[in-house]
């Protein structure tokens, strides 16, 4: 007679399951799948780009392609291209790309859930492995500096609070600031660098990033309005003495 199968441990799911639909919506925060564990971010943006075939990439076959990742890796891709100078008004598309990631993780989805709407928009392939390459280059240069430590600080629900951070960059990014890029892409860049490598630390180092982004926001309005005001009242001074010409 065959020897049955030893249960399996305490704390152990059998993978071989189908997960529960639901189970994407538990707030458990983003998971990190075994092929991912040890890994640095600068190879998992290398796999990424040769992942692909074909001219196009859709959003779904990103989403996909990162399955559980797709919080850290996704925010790092939207993140990098606002830490450099880059086209006005990309910020603002950038940023809404970034409000699903963000509210995953304020709510603690294990996958990244996007409308059948949006997994559609398509990209080209060559633009974004060149992108790719220039964010592994940077990587590379710094990322001796990240190590997993503090890891509590990069699990639910601490996660739901970089979620709410991490929204309130996204928004920030969507205003029509001027100069208002780069601390929100630090911010965010950061953050996704501590979800991917369990760095504790970094996800610390992004509160001020953050914080910084907000006083600019405040400073901006409150004296871009005044500003504002001033060359209006100017300008009616003027246009009587205009009209003598």
């Amino acid at each position: 007679m065959p020897a049955s199968a030893p249960p399996p441990e305490a704390g152990h799911r059998d993978r071989s399951a189908p997960a529960s639909p639901a189970s994407a919506l538990l707030p458990v925060g983003p998971a990190r799948t075994p092929e991912f564990e040890g890994r640095t971010a600068s190879e998992v943006l290398k796999d990424l780009t040769e992942a692909f075939a074909g001219d196009k990439i859709s959003v779904g076959e990103l989403l996909d392609r990162l399955d559980s990742r797709a919080h850290g890796v996704l925010l790092l891709i939207l993140a990098l291209p606002m830490c450099i100078p880059n086209i006005p008004g990309i910020s603002t598309i950038f940023g809404v790309l970034m409000i699903a990631p963000a509210l995953g993780l304020l709510f603690g989805q294990r996958r990244l859930w996007v409308p059948q709407r949006v997994r559609a928009w398509t990209f080209s392939r060559t633009g974004f492995t060149r992108a790719l390459n220039l964010a592994i280059g940077g990587l590379q240069r710094v990322e001796y500096l990240i190590k997993p430590r503090m890891s509590a600080l990069t699990r639910w629900p601490v996660t739901s609070l970089v979620g709410l951070q991490t929204l309130l960059m996204a928004l920030v990014l969507i205003l029509p600031i001027w100069g208002a890029n780069l601390s929100p892409g630090v911010t965010v860049t950061l953050t996704a660098l501590a979800l991917m490598q369990r760095d504790g630390l970094l996800m610390l180092l992004s509160v001020p990033c953050a914080i910084g982004s907000m006083v600019w926001v405040y400073l901006f309005t409150k004296y871009g309005v005044i500003a504002a005001t001033w060359l209006g009242h100017w300008i009616d001074g003027a246009l009587p003495w205009l009209n003598l010409f």
